[in-house]
């Protein structure tokens, strides 16, 4: 009489890990567009609520609040594209936050420059305002931040990640 074998024979099958490509690439589109758009409402949405309070009154204006909170509301859809790739908020926060705002305080010339490149207006005080102040500067770090912190996570939990 023959015994089977205790256990049967098992061999998994392995599946390679789907390819990133598409994800960082939209990713990346993303953070490139959202991000100058976002940094834009909340520079003239604080450009415009300052002129209101620069006058004591006792009013908010209900537009320069609609642009802060939209300005917000796209930075943080920049943020949590760092769950999909971590290239959206990388390179939003390192080109539209970081390098102007590092160019900036070391060369004020040259950020007098870059304001060239804005169009003229409330929106150009608005920006002025964000660059001059390091506001800029230190919101393209929080992208940064966000970027690296996701690629952290995501090698942690996935170790077969490229």
């Amino acid at each position: 009489m023959s015994v089977p074998p205790p256990y049967s024979t098992f061999s998994p099958t392995v599946v390679p890990p789907a390819s990133r490509t598409g994800a960082r690439v939209l990713s990346g589109l993303a953070g490139l567009v959202l991000t100058p758009v976002a940094l834009g409402l909340l520079g003239y949405g604080g450009y415009r609520q300052q002129n209101v309070l620069a006058t004591y009154a006792a009013h908010s204006d209900a537009v320069s609040v609609v642009l802060l909170v939209a300005g917000a509301l796209l930075l943080l859809a920049v943020a949590t594209l760092g769950a999909w790739s971590s290239a959206g908020p990388l390179l939003g926060g390192l080109l539209w936050g970081v390098l102007p705002g590092l160019v900036t305080l070391a060369m004020p010339q040259w950020g007098l420059e870059l304001l060239n490149l804005v169009p003229w207006g409330q929106l150009r005080f608005g920006v002025a305002t964000w660059l001059f102040t390091g506001a800029l500067f230190g919101c393209g770090f929080l992208l940064v931040g966000t970027g690296l912190a996701s690629s952290l996570v995501r090698r942690r939990r996935e170790p077969h990640a490229r």
